[in-house]
């Protein structure tokens, strides 16, 4: 079971995966390359501060994409987030074994 690292919120890794995107999306930063004038979005860990950044290089050609596509944006910023905190601070937990002879 996976817990939101922002609220009280649990459930199965794909049920938190969307609750993230539709109620967790002023979490995220954006910055423009000034250079490339693509558009990142930065998600940070809430445990350790880590970021990362997905770029969209497709908004800087098409100004509608980013409010066009943004949900599915979010899913893909947010989904580096639940596999950071799958591989960097082992979440969720693994289920405590049952004892012999339960289960």
């Amino acid at each position: 079971m996976w817990n939101c690292p922002y609220c009280d919120f649990s459930g199965k890794r794909s049920e938190v995966h969307n609750h993230l995107a539709e109620n967790h999306g002023d979490t995220l930063g954006v910055r423009v390359d000034e250079f490339t004038k693509h558009t990142f979005y930065v998600v940070t860990c809430p445990v350790c501060g880590a970021s990362y950044e997905q770029v969209t290089k497709k908004a800087r050609r098409d100004p509608n994409f980013v409010s066009e596509y943004e949900y599915e944006i979010r899913l893909v910023v947010f989904d580096l987030l639940l596999y950071h905190l799958q591989g960097e601070h082992n979440l969720p937990s693994p289920p405590s074994p049952l004892p012999l002879g339960e289960g």
